[in-house]
């Protein structure tokens, strides 16, 4: 029976495919303040520029291509019941062949409704223009959770995190919550590996990490992995 292997992943791995990252440090992402893009205040105020930041953004995405970190996270699947819990709204994970990935604040390239978020949609290329809508005839808006909406998958990932096997961290801060306190979950026993060129202050039982970027740090730690199991 395959051991469980669970990954959180963060800014840092998709950092290296090219993609800006939101930093605490500056409050902004490409420019532009996030309050002014990433709430719903934002949405009601200005749906225009939101959507247009947003598009932005998954042209990007949609330009960039996945680093050595995510095809290596793929090949673990050859060998544990891998689950990829990422706070990356990308979709790199899944263009580089990892087949279990949970996208905890959504994923830009999928729609959803402005009245039920649980309705979405796949996004034909890289545009959501202004006029589209749902079946209930609302606006539709990215599937990206905002700053202050309420984070849906957060409860099934803890759930993921508890049957943990072996606990992989990687490329985040560990500093945004709720997703920091999904840790707190894993199992006591459960080996952990923490994997970015600046190790988060963070304790944790059977804690091992790796200082490199996760280009460099990910495949090592993956081939020491398969030849284990």
């Amino acid at each position: 029976m395959k051991k469980n292997l669970v990954i959180l992943t963060g800014a840092g791995i998709s950092a290296e495919s090219g993609l800006q990252t939101f930093r605490d440090a500056d409050g902004l992402w490409e420019g532009y303040n996030v309050y002014d893009v990433a709430t719903p205040e934002a949405w009601r105020r200005n749906p225009e520029m939101v959507q247009e930041f947003y598009n932005l953004r998954r042209k990007a995405v949609l330009e960039a291509e996945p680093n050595p970190a995510h095809y290596a996270l793929a090949k673990l699947e050859e060998k544990y019941a891998v689950t990829i819990i990422t706070q990356n709204i990308d979709n790199l994970h899944e263009r580089a062949g990892s087949s279990n990935v949970v996208h905890l604040h959504g994923i830009i390239t999928k729609a959803q409704s402005s009245k039920n978020p649980n309705l979405l949609y796949d996004i034909e290329g890289w545009e959501l223009k202004m006029g589209e809508k749902c079946a209930l005839n609302s606006q539709l808006r990215p599937h990206v959770v905002w700053f202050g909406e309420p984070v849906p998958m957060i409860e099934p990932a803890a759930k993921i995190c508890s049957r943990a096997d072996i606990f992989i961290i990687l490329g985040t801060s560990l500093n945004v919550y709720p997703a920091a306190g999904l840790s707190d979950f894993v199992p006591a026993d459960a080996e952990k590996i923490l994997i970015d060129p600046k190790v988060p202050d963070v304790y944790l039982p059977k804690l091992r990490t790796v200082a490199e970027k996760a280009s460099v740090g990910v495949p090592s730690v993956v081939e020491e992995l398969l030849k284990r199991s």
